[in-house]
């Protein structure tokens, strides 16, 4: 379970960091294509002059002549956003981890590793996907598909939601959606403490110390409330945002903060932490920053990513105010 866990975080990271990848499916095992777009390092604005509803493509849909009311989702992301933007009853099934929010219709369904006879069963008018694993095939037998990869920009996110809108009968409803995150994310950012120096952090995908950079999604999440990473100079590019750390690194690192994202997978704790042989000695803990996190939140880009980032800034205030 752990290792699936990590993997499934990865993946999603993964096709954030390396943009648009339809034609490029990775799936769960493989290694990424050496030759995958530079990570996307430049932040987003939080509040886009423009309007994100305008710029929504929507031309892989076109053979959708009606609004879909019986859409399969194999992505947990895609599911989050679907429900968030009120169109959870047209949603007759979803994947095996798309477990938010708690009415989604869960199956056995493997958005990894798609059985399309078990997804055709359900006759659905629209299959959500998050890679294009099994787009040809279930094309083939007249079932559209919408691929909505891991976005690699707040703009990016903004704007899947309002696709979704468009695609199924609910562009008002997305539109606020996405009025209310910005609105979120502009009253959060409003209160990032200051700080003399900008705070370091570890983030912590599993207890073999796997972590992510700037580079990645949730990394830039953190870029901006101002946090800087102490895991960038562990990548040369070859991890591909994701390197793994060793216990000597992070201790000479002694980063400002800790964020645990494998409470669940993995069992980490603050008090585990504090626990293991030198750990001790790093600020983070003696300061009492170790900060657990929802994993679920951190490997996804929907509308909870508002959420995510609110933890954040609270764990920076009461550190700034101790």
């Amino acid at each position: 379970m752990k290792k699936l866990l990590i993997i499934l975080i990865t993946l999603a990271f993964v096709g954030a960091a390396c943009g648009d990848s339809d034609d490029v499916p990775v799936e769960a095992g493989d290694q990424p294509d050496q030759t995958a777009a530079p990570i996307q390092t430049t932040l987003p604005s939080p509040v886009p002059e423009t309007s994100v509803a305008e710029e929504a493509v929507v031309d892989e849909m076109e053979e959708v002549q009606n609004v879909p009311t019986r859409i399969v989702s194999l992505s947990p992301t895609g599911t989050e956003m679907l429900f968030a933007i009120g169109a959870g009853d047209q949603v007759i099934a979803v994947d095996s981890f798309s477990y938010y929010p708690p009415e989604a219709p869960v199956t056995d369904l493997s958005a990894w590793q798609p059985s399309i006879e078990a997804i055709a069963e359900f006759e659905p008018d629209l299959v959500l996907a998050s890679d294009a694993t099994a787009r040809e095939e279930l094309e083939a037998l007249g079932i559209p598909v919408l691929v909505q990869s891991a976005a690699a920009t707040l703009d990016g996110v903004y704007a899947q939601i309002a696709e979704l809108g468009v695609v199924t009968g609910h562009e008002d409803e997305a539109a606020a959606v996405v009025a209310q995150m910005r609105a979120d994310i502009d009253d959060i950012l409003a209160d990032v403490p200051d700080f003399d120096e900008p705070p370091t952090y570890y983030h912590e995908l599993d207890d073999t110390f796997f972590s992510i950079t700037s580079g990645t999604f949730i990394g830039q999440v953190y870029a901006m409330v101002g946090l800087v990473n102490a895991a960038d100079p562990a990548d040369d590019g070859s991890a591909f945002g994701y390197p793994q750390l060793s216990p000597e690194f992070i201790f000479d690192a002694d980063p400002d903060f800790i964020f645990l994202a494998d409470g669940v997978c993995c069992g980490q704790t603050p008090e585990v932490v504090a626990e293991r042989p030198g750990w001790d000695a790093l600020s983070a803990v003696q300061n009492g920053r170790v900060i657990p996190v929802d994993e679920d939140i951190a490997s996804r880009w929907g509308p909870r990513v508002v959420d995510y980032l609110r933890v954040v800034v609270d764990a920076l205030a009461t550190a700034e105010a101790a």
